[in-house]
Formats: structure tokens, sequence, C-alpha cells
């Protein structure tokens, strides 16, 4: 069953609204996931993790709670909404990926009755047991989430307390390779933030022109360069104008992966400065070659944690974060409140290729001689050498399965 436009619609300005509220604030945390050259500025989330979550939980909520969740998921909730099945469709669609593996769980206290139809709507090997005893609990739920993302997250990124009666959780994890590997080199920066440092810098020279484009957006004009994965995973490297914003930049990115954005591709650029890292030069060659592009980034690992209960309007959980009344009947008959929201991701782009994970869960308490020259040939050199975003997309349907910023790459180390 293939993800649905309406769906891939919905998660998609999810991860638009999440990316103009985390970038803000973006703040690499190495030591919570184990990454490497995870500095401040980074970040990485997926709203792909989040969406499934916040669908279930509308399904089950009522009131202000419901309404608000439903405007984050961005389809009806209850009662016969589209939340709650669009979610289900989508965990399965993503199972038959290539390259992408998903997992939900869902942990409760024996003590705490749900509701049949809620349950019934969740995957049957998905239900566990919070015994109350935090070290047991924590150990099951960090082995679950180190499980389903092959070591990638090492632990479940949730706030545990007596009175957490529910736990309800995705991972997700993809892999992909480039079909033809970067080269690696040291790449020595003599302008902008990353001026005077040595980098490990990706490069390749290909002929394929479309794999870059310009684009005009209500920020500014962004250019955009997909590398290809081998397995329908690609990754899109996203650099704004000087002056834009990282969450203009992948808002901007989900605008053209949507299509609701103009894109001058690389065979139609004229000559010069084109756009933002991308010139446009003709050159006397010995031989008629055909156009080349020429690309020039660097590698980066970046990671990041997020307590979506910083920004809870992003995600519709004002209402049910509250913990002075119940809000979701649709769950249980007990009176719940959200009392964790957080998400631990982490994503690695290399010569060889990239891989990304997202761990996503919400605690529910109680309330890369001279010759001569007869040929012209045309030559476009895009080069990603301050920061940038990148979006990782299935290529079929469009979907963005993560995004972040890269403030700080890998620095090039000899020997």
């Amino acid at each position: 069953m293939p993800v649905t436009k309406e769906t891939v619609r919905a998660v998609n300005r999810l991860t638009v609204r999440w990316a103009e509220a985390a970038t803000a604030a973006a703040v690499g945390v190495a030591g919570a996931v184990g990454a490497v050259g995870a500095g401040p500025g980074n970040t990485v989330f997926s709203a792909l993790g989040v969406w499934p979550l916040l669908a279930f939980l509308a399904d089950g909520a009522h009131g202000p709670a419901r309404a608000e969740l439903a405007d984050a998921v961005g389809l009806p909730a209850g009662g016969g909404g589209e939340g709650g099945p669009a979610a289900r469709e989508l965990l399965v669609a993503l199972r038959r990926m290539p390259g992408l593996d998903s997992a939900l769980g869902l942990w409760t206290k024996r003590t705490l009755e749900l509701r049949e139809a809620w349950e019934a709507g969740l995957p049957a090997e998905a239900h566990g047991v919070l015994t109350g005893d935090e070290d047991t609990d924590r150990g099951a739920l960090d082995a679950w989430a180190a499980r389903h993302t092959g070591g990638l997250v090492e632990g479940m990124p949730v706030v545990l307390e007596k009175d957490t009666e529910l736990v309800l959780a995705s991972a997700l994890a993809l892999r992909t390779r480039w079909p033809r590997p970067f080269n690696d080199f040291p790449l020595r920066v003599d302008h902008g933030p990353w001026q005077g440092r040595t980098l490990l810098g990706l490069s390749r020279t290909g002929t394929l022109l479309d794999r870059v484009g310009v684009a005009d957006t209500p920020g500014g004009r962004v250019t955009e360069l997909t590398v290809y994965g081998g397995n329908g995973i690609d990754v899109r490297l996203l650099l704004g104008e000087e002056g834009m914003t990282p969450g203009q930049v992948l808002a901007a990115g989900v605008g053209i992966l949507d299509r609701r954005h103009p894109v001058l591709p690389g065979p139609r650029l004229p000559l010069g400065e084109v756009g933002p890292g991308v010139r446009v030069v003709r050159e006397l060659s010995q031989t008629p070659d055909p156009p080349l592009l020429d690309v020039t980034t660097v590698a980066y690992d970046v990671a990041a944690t997020h307590d979506l209960l910083d920004r809870p309007g992003v995600f519709g959980l004002t209402s049910a974060s509250d913990d002075s009344e119940g809000h979701f009947p649709g769950i249980s008959a007990q009176p719940l409140a959200v009392n964790s929201a957080r998400q631990a991701a982490v994503a690695r782009f290399d010569a060889e290729g990239f891989q990304a994970a997202a761990v996503s869960s919400f605690g529910v308490a109680a309330a890369g001689g001279i010759p001569r020259l007869r040929w012209r040939t045309t030559r476009v050199e895009a080069t990603f050498d301050r920061p940038f975003g990148f979006l990782a997309v299935h290529r079929h349907s469009r979907l963005a399965l993560a995004a972040g910023w890269v403030a700080e790459p890998l620095p090039f180390t000899w020997g």
C-alpha cells in the first residue's frame, strides 16, 4: 500500500512547522546519542517519526486537545476522522520501503485499561508492559530504541515518572549508499563561517546537470543538489542566500519537494554566478566533452535531541499536556495527560552514503608543450562550503524522512 498524497503533504507540512521552530535554537548534543562532530548549530529531526504518534493520540483525544492535535497532524481526528487510519496505513507503507526500518511501541502499566477500539488500531506486536521500576523499564525501553535503529540511537528519549501510565514511541532508521561514491579530500575554506578550517571535503564530477537547480522561494534563492541513493532514498542538500535562516532554507526545501517553488535546473542555468554556491563557466577543452557538474561539499555527523513540550503549539500539545484534567477518553477511562514528548535523532553523510535514525516518544501520565584546445564545454560548479540544510527523501512518494542543518561539519584528520 503506497503512502497517499494527502499523508505525504501532511507529514511534510509538519516538517516545515518543526523546521521553522527547531532550527531557531538548534543545539547538537553529541553526548545524548553518541555522535561525533555534532556541534552547536547542528540539528536533525524527523517529523515522520512524530506524526503517527500525534495521529494516534488525536484519535483518542477530546475537546481542545483533539482539535490542536488534529491541526498539527493536518487531518481530522477521532469519530471517523482520517488521522488514525492514515497513521496505520503509513506505518504499513514504511515497512515496505527499501532502506527504511520502522517500528511502533506501546508500553502501559498493568493497571491501565485501554479502550479496545484504540488499542486495536495499533500493531498487535507493539504492546509491552511498564513494571513501575524505573531501572527495569528504562533498560527495556533503551534496548528497544537501540534494536530498532541498529544502535544509531542508544536510548529512549522519554521521562519516566512514578505517574507515567503509558509510553507511545516510534523508531526509524534509514540507510542508503551512493551508486557513485564521492572522493574525500582536505577542504580548506578561505571565507565565511568556516574560514581557516580544514574540513573533510567530498567531491564528485558527473554529466547529469539536472541534479542541481536554483529555486526562487519567498525567503530568497535556494540551491538544491540531489544526491541519489541506490535504494530509492535520496538526500537533497540545500544552500540558501546568505542571511536566510535555517528554517527558511528547510521550508524552501520542502516547498521544492512539493513542487510549490519554481526551479531552474542545471541544463538551463546561464553563465556566471547563478545561485548560492553555483557558478556556470565555459571552458576550452582538448576533446568535445559533454557538460559537467562539479560538486564540492562536506561530510557531516550530526545529532540532536528535542523536547517537543518546549514548543507545544507546533505539535498540538498545549492542551494535551495540561495535567489538571484528562484529555484522552478514547484511550482509557482513566484521566490522562502528556507529560513527556521527545525525539533523539542522528544523521551521517560521507563519501559512501547516508544514514539517519530517530526515536520519538510520548509519555502519558495520570492527569562529499601546451595542448591544443579546440572545443568549448560547459561546467556547473556547485559548492557547499558554508552552513546548509538537508532533507532525506523517499524518491517515489516525495515524503521527507528526515531533515537537518549542518553548521559544524566533520574536520579532516590526517593519517
